[in-house]
């Protein structure tokens, strides 16, 4: 499944410089098992983004937007 990924980052502390805001979007195949243990890291794990980006010190709030891409294609393609 093509899914779309926006993680929305603020106050952020990155090798001892402070971002106020940061929005990263990609676009990723996975399956609906991977999609819902990354989900289910995402809400369990207090320390996910840091553990995982170099460089990343602290993060205040943060967001992640996950949107399947597959269905939105398919609809526009029988549109026509």
């Amino acid at each position: 499944m093509r899914v779309k990924f926006v993680l929305t980052m603020d106050d952020l502390l990155v090798e001892n410089k402070t971002i106020d805001q940061l929005i990263l979007d990609w676009e990723s195949d996975m399956d609906q098992g991977e999609i819902l243990e990354l989900s289910h890291k995402w809400i369990t794990s207090k320390n996910f983004l840091t553990q995982r980006m170099v460089g990343l010190l602290k993060v205040g709030e943060s967001s992640l937007t996950i949107e399947p891409l597959e269905e939105e294609e398919k609809e526009q393609h029988d549109q026509f």
